[in-house]
């Protein structure tokens, strides 16, 4: 389960906005907060370039968060 939460603040921590992580990846904003909502997933290729240019060190921790109920 993707955690939000943990991926804006990783944007913010980087100085880039929603809008740059969507020009990097080379879709729309509408398509990012699709996938930031759980209603598309993000590709591999895109897991590998965020983590790039965002510094993220343990993508599992973002990415496949544990659904906690």
């Amino acid at each position: 389960m993707f955690d939000k939460k943990k991926f804006r603040a990783q944007v913010l921590l980087s100085g880039k906005s929603l809008k740059d992580i969507a020009d990097l990846l080379d879709i729309n904003l509408t398509t990012l907060y699709r996938k930031m909502n759980g209603e598309s997933d993000f590709y591999r290729n895109e897991i590998q370039l965020l983590c790039e240019h965002l510094d993220i060190k343990n993508p599992t921790e973002i990415f496949f968060a544990e659904k906690i109920t």
